[in-house]
C-alpha cells in the first residue's frame, strides 16, 4: 500500500475524497479545482526557475534520483520523488525543491530542507502539515532526522520556517489513520463538509447524501452535535425533524439570544413552511440601499462593490470596479459619495463578509466624517443573515442567500454561478482581460443585490403578516409560540371529537365512579364516606393563658380606657417527653380595649402568645421530618394529622412551617456563608436542579466543620468568581474550567482524576503506551496517600513526595507519545500540574474533594422530595435549612436539638453541647454535683 502526498492532502480535507482518489473513482469536473491546479502548476513553475536562477549551475540538480540526494556537493533539487518504509505501507512525496545545507564540521552531516511552493497568499494548518509529510517521508528515507521546512508562497515569495520535528507525531497519527482507511473495502462514513464546495467528487457525495437524507445536509451542523444525534439513533433529516418540542422561554432568558434548533430547521424542511421564533420584525426606516461586494480572499483584495438603491422598478444598480489593488481606494471612495447622494440610506448585507469589507475599507483608507449620511448608514448596516439566524427558519438546508433567495423564487441567470466561481473568472479576467469573464462577474454581483432585495421584502412580510399568497404568506409562515406544547411522558386528557365521548370517558374516573357509582351499591363504601366526611368537635386545649391587664394606651399613654371585647389565641404545639411526644394545645385569652382619650383600640403591649398558629417544638418536628429525613410535606401533614389527631390543611402546613424556619434562620445562614469564603479551606461542587421545568444549579460551599448551598440560574463562572473574590485559602474542587479563574491555591480532586483515567484503560485495553503513563500515574500516587494514612494531612511529612513529582513530570516531558488518549491525558496533567499536588505543601488539604460530594449527596436526595415542583423562592428556603442540618452533621450536633434550643448561633449552641457534656463527665465521678443547667425549649 502506498500513501502519497496527494492521498495525504486529500485526507486533510475529507476522509472520502482520500479513499475516492485511492480507488480511482472517475471525478466530475470542478472549474475551481482546475483552475486551483493550473495555479499551481504555473506558480511552482515560475519558482522552480527564480531558485535555479539564484542558485550557481554547478550546483543544482533537475529530477535526480533519490538514491543520489546523498551524494555531490549540490545546494538544490528539483523534482525529487522519495520513497520511505513504514510498517506495511510504503509514503511516497515528489518534493518541490530540496535544500542542502553543507556540514559545519566533521562531527556533524549535512542538513536537507525540504521546500514546498504554494500560490495562495494566506497559509493554513493543511498547508503546514503537507510540508511536515514531506519531512517525515525525506527523514525515513536518509535515514536522519529532518527539523526544518519552507514554504514559499505568494505574490511576494514569502517564506515561511516550519520547523517539522514538532508536528512529526501528528503525521504519523495521520497516516495511521489513512492506512486504516485504505486497508477498508468500503468508503468511510459520508459527510458533506465546507471542502465540498472545492472538491471533484461533489456531485457524487451530495447526491448520496439526499438519497441517505443524512443529517450532514444541514449546514452549520458540527461533528460533535452530529455525533449526539446518531448516539440517539437519529440519523436523517426527517427523523430528526420530529425531535423537535415548543418550549416555554424562560423570563431570565428573554433578552438573551434564541439559540439555533437545528430540529426546528428539519421541521421547516419536512412541512416546507417557514417557521419563526419569537416576533422578528425587521425595520427599515429610509432608503434601503443593498450591498454586496466580491473579493479574492487570500489576498485581501475586494475588486467589486455592488450597489442598488431603491426597491422594484426604481432601483437602480451601481458596479464599482477595480482593475488592480490600487483602485481599490478610488471604488471605495465612490462607493461613500454614492451613500451621500441618498436620502437616509439604510445599508443593508448579508453575512459577515461585507462586514469586514467595511472594517477594513475603514482602517486602510479611512473613515467618512463624523455624523455624515455614509457615516451614519455604516454604523447602521443591517445584517440579514444575523437577523435570520434562530428566528426565522426557512425550508431549505442553509442559510446561504441563494438557498434563501431560491426558495422564494428568484433565479440566477447561470444556474452554476458560486462564490468560488468568481474567483475564477477574476482570474480568468486578469490572465486574459476578457470582456466575457468580466460581464459575467458584472451580471453575478448584481443579481446578488436583487436577491438580497426579494429575502428582505419577504423578512418585512413575515413581520407584518401578509395578506396575499407566496412562499412568506400566513399559510407557508408558522409561528412555533402558537403551537400546542406536546408532554409526551406526562398524563394528559384526552381530546374528543364528539362531546358525548368525551362524557363517557369521565364517567370512568376513580374519584366519579367511588363517590357517584360503587357508593349505590356498597353498603361498606358508603359507611367511609361518611366518616371520612363527619365533622369533627374541636380540640381542647391543655393549657390556658389569661393574659394580664394593660397599663396605658400606647398611642396616648393615658390610663383611661376600659375592655372592648375578650378574644382568643390557640397554638397547636407538641411536648416532647422522656420517651415519646405529645399533644400540646396553649391557649390565650386576653382582652381588646379602647382608650377614652384618643379612641384607639388596643390589646395588652406585654403580649404573651406567639404570631403563629403553630408552636415551636411543632415547627422543629415537622422541619426535622422534611429536611433532615427527607419526607415529602403531603406525608409530613399527614404524620402529625394521623399521630397526633391534627385537622392541618395537607398542601399548605409544612410550607408555611418552612418559609418562616428560613426567613428566622436566614442571618444564621449568611453568616455562614461569610465564614466559609473567608476561611483556609474550602470544598466546592454544584449540581443541577429543576424548578419547575426550567433548569438551575445548587453549588456547595464546604469544609470540614460547615456546609452552606447557594442556588444560581446558571453554571456560568462568574457567580464562583464573584462569591469568591477574596478567598485566600485553598481552594478544592473538579475539573470544571470555572474554578480556574479563582486567584487562590487550588487543589484538584485526584479521585476524579483517577476514575476518568480508569474508564480510559479499561476502553482501550490494548493502548499500551496509555496504559504504561497511567500505571507510572498509580505509582506516584500510591506512597502519597499511603504517607497521608500513616500520618495525617501534614505537610512536614509529605513534602518529601515533591521530589517524586518533579522526577515524574521530567520524565513524562521526554517521552514522545503517539496514543491520542495518551497525549490528552499528558497534556491533562500539565496543564494542572500546579493544583495536583498542593495538598503536600499545606497542612490539612485533603486531596479530594469527596467533602463536598457528600454534600451534594445530601441535597440529591432531598432534590428526589422536592421533584422539580418548587419555585426558586422555595429552593432557597430549602437550601438554608439543608446548609444548618448539613452543618450540624458535620459538628455532630443534633439537627432536632439545634431547632428545639431557639438558638440561632450553632457555634455558641456547639459550645453549649460540650459545656452539657463535660458536665455529664462530672456528675460520673463527684459525689455532689452542680445543679444541671436547664436546657431552652
Amino acid at each position: 500500500m502506498t500513501i502519497s502526498s496527494t492521498l495525504f492532502e486529500a485526507f486533510l480535507k475529507c476522509p472520502t475524497k482520500c479513499w475516492l482518489r485511492a480507488n480511482g473513482e472517475p471525478a466530475s469536473d470542478n472549474a475551481y479545482t482546475e483552475s486551483v491546479e493550473a495555479q499551481d502548476g504555473a506558480y511552482r513553475a515560475r519558482e522552480t526557475e527564480r531558485l535555479l536562477s539564484e542558485t550557481p549551475k554547478n550546483g543544482s540538480m533537475v529530477v535526480p534520483p533519490a538514491e543520489n540526494l546523498k551524494a555531490g556537493k549540490w545546494r538544490l533539487a528539483i523534482g525529487t520523488v522519495v520513497r520511505a518504509q513504514v510498517n506495511s505501507y510504503v509514503l511516497e512525496s515528489e518534493l518541490h525543491a530540496i535544500e542542502r545545507r553543507p556540514s559545519k564540521g566533521r562531527s556533524s552531516l549535512a542538513q536537507f530542507i525540504p521546500i514546498r511552493f504554494m500560490y495562495m497568499n494566506k497559509l493554513g494548518g493543511d498547508d503546514k502539515l503537507l510540508l511536515a509529510f514531506d519531512a517525515f517521508v525525506l527523514s525515513g528515507m536518509m535515514a536522519r532526522a529532518t527539523s526544518l521546512g519552507k514554504i514559499i508562497y505568494g505574490d511576494n515569495h514569502a517564506v515561511l520556517k516550519l520547523k517539522t520535528g514538532a508536528l512529526a507525531g501528528e503525521v504519523r497519527r495521520r497516516v495511521e489513520k489513512i492506512s486504516a482507511l485504505l486497508g477498508s473495502p468500503s468508503p468511510p462514513e459520508l459527510i458533506l463538509n465546507r471542502h465540498c464546495g472545492e472538491c471533484e467528487f461533489q456531485s457524487r457525495c451530495r447526491l448520496k447524501a439526499v438519497e441517505k437524507d443524512d443529517l450532514s445536509l444541514l449546514a452549520g451542523m458540527s461533528e460533535k452535535e452530529r455525533q449526539k444525534f446518531h448516539s440517539k439513533g437519529i440519523f436523517t433529516v426527517t427523523q430528526l425533524s420530529y425531535t423537535f418540542r415548543p418550549r416555554r422561554r424562560p423570563k431570565r432568558m428573554r433578552d438573551k439570544q434564541e439559540k439555533y434548533h437545528h430540529s426546528l430547521k428539519a421541521l421547516a424542511i419536512r412541512e416546507k413552511k417557514i417557521h419563526i421564533v419569537g416576533n422578528p420584525e425587521l425595520k427599515i426606516e429610509g432608503t434601503p440601499v443593498y450591498l454586496d461586494v466580491e473579493g479574492l480572499p487570500d489576498r485581501g483584495f475586494y475588486y467589486l462593490i455592488g450597489l442598488r438603491v431603491g426597491n422594484d422598478e426604481s432601483a437602480v444598480q451601481h458596479n464599482l470596479w477595480a482593475d488592480t489593488v490600487e483602485d481599490e481606494v478610488k471604488i471605495w471612495r465612490e462607493f461613500l459619495g454614492i451613500l451621500e447622494t441618498v436620502e437616509k440610506p439604510v445599508l443593508i448585507h448579508y453575512g459577515s463578509y461585507e462586514t469586514t469589507f467595511l472594517r477594513r475599507m475603514i482602517q486602510q483608507y479611512g473613515a467618512p466624517e463624523d455624523e455624515s449620511v455614509a457615516a451614519k448608514a455604516i454604523g447602521l448596516a443591517i445584517n440579514l443573515l444575523s437577523f435570520i439566524f434562530a428566528k426565522v427558519y426557512f425550508p431549505c438546508l442553509g442559510n446561504g442567500l441563494k438557498e434563501i433567495a431560491g426558495y422564494l423564487g428568484f433565479r440566477w441567470s447561470d444556474s452554476a454561478a458560486t462564490g468560488l466561481r468568481t474567483v475564477v473568472w477574476r482570474q480568468e479576467w486578469q490572465a486574459t482581460k476578457a470582456f466575457v469573464a468580466k460581464q459575467a462577474l458584472l451580471n453575478y454581483n448584481a443579481e446578488d443585490c436583487q436577491a438580497l432585495e426579494v429575502v428582505t421584502r419577504a423578512l418585512l412580510e413575515i413581520g407584518r403578516g401578509p395578506t396575499e399568497e407566496g412562499p412568506s404568506s400566513p399559510g407557508h409562515v408558522v409561528n412555533v409560540a402558537n403551537q400546542k406544547r406536546e408532554h409526551p411522558y406526562g398524563f394528559k386528557r384526552n381530546t374528543f371529537a364528539f362531546p358525548e365521548l368525551d362524557a363517557v370517558n369521565k364517567a370512568a374516573y376513580w374519584d366519579y365512579q367511588r363517590e357517584r357509582v360503587y357508593v349505590k351499591s356498597n353498603q361498606h363504601l358508603k359507611r367511609s364516606l361518611v366518616r371520612a366526611t363527619r365533622s369533627t368537635k374541636l380540640l381542647s386545649p391543655d393549657k390556658i393563658i389569661e393574659c394580664g391587664r394593660a397599663r396605658s394606651c400606647p398611642k396616648c399613654n393615658s390610663s383611661h380606657f376600659f375592655g372592648h371585647g375578650r378574644a382568643s389565641k390557640t397554638v397547636i404545639d407538641l411536648r416532647f417527653m422522656h420517651h415519646g411526644l405529645k399533644r400540646w394545645i396553649v391557649q390565650y385569652r386576653f382582652h381588646r380595649y379602647k382608650c377614652q382619650t384618643c379612641g384607639a383600640t388596643f390589646y395588652p403591649q406585654g403580649r404573651c402568645w406567639v404570631r403563629s398558629p403553630f408552636g415551636p417544638e411543632l415547627m422543629a418536628y415537622a422541619l426535622y421530618l422534611n429536611i433532615e429525613l427527607r419526607l415529602p410535606q403531603t406525608l409530613v401533614t399527614r404524620n402529625l394529622n394521623k399521630l397526633f389527631g391534627f385537622r392541618l390543611p395537607v398542601t399548605t402546613t409544612t410550607n408555611a412551617i418552612k418559609e418562616r424556619a428560613a426567613n428566622m434562620y436566614l442571618a444564621t445562614y449568611e453568616a455562614l456563608v461569610k465564614r466559609l469564603c473567608s476561611g483556609e479551606l474550602l470544598h466546592v461542587d454544584e449540581t443541577k436542579v429543576s424548578i419547575r421545568g426550567n433548569e438551575g444549579f445548587v453549588w456547595v460551599f464546604a469544609n470540614m466543620k460547615a456546609v452552606a448551598y447557594i442556588y444560581s440560574e446558571t453554571r456560568e463562572g462568574d457567580f464562583v468568581r464573584t462569591m469568591l473574590k477574596d478567598f485566600k485559602g485553598v481552594l478544592v474542587s473538579d475539573f470544571y474550567a470555572a474554578y480556574d479563574a479563582i486567584q487562590c491555591p487550588q487543589q484538584k480532586c485526584l479521585v476524579h482524576l483517577i476514575r476518568d483515567l480508569n474508564d480510559d484503560v479499561l476502553k482501550r485495553p490494548y493502548d499500551e503506551e496509555f496504559r504504561q503513563l497511567a500505571q507510572a500515574f498509580a505509582f506516584l500516587l500510591k506512597p502519597m496517600i499511603a504517607s497521608v494514612d500513616r500520618h495525617g494531612l501534614k505537610s512536614r511529612f509529605l513534602k518529601k513526595h515533591l521530589v517524586s513529582v518533579e522526577r515524574f513530570y521530567r520524565k513524562m516531558s521526554k517521552t514522545s507519545l503517539q496514543s491520542d488518549t495518551a497525549v490528552k491525558f499528558k497534556e491533562r496533567l500539565e496543564k494542572n500540574r500546579d493544583k495536583l499536588f498542593t495538598f503536600l505543601s499545606y497542612d490539612n488539604i485533603p486531596w479530594n474533594n469527596n467533602n463536598a460530594e457528600h454534600a451534594v449527596k445530601a441535597f440529591a436526595a432531598l432534590r428526589r422530595v422536592i421533584g422539580g415542583v418548587t419555585t426558586e423562592k422555595g429552593v432557597r428556603e430549602y437550601l438554608v435549612l439543608l446548609s444548618l442540618c448539613e452543618t450540624c452533621r458535620y459538628m455532630g450536633l443534633d439537627y432536632l436539638d439545634f431547632l428545639r434550643s431557639g438558638e440561632k448561633d450553632i457555634q455558641a449552641f456547639a459550645s453549649v453541647q460540650r459545656g452539657r457534656r463535660r458536665w455529664v463527665g462530672v456528675t460520673a465521678t463527684s459525689p455532689s454535683p452542680s445543679p444541671r443547667p436547664k436546657y431552652a425549649t
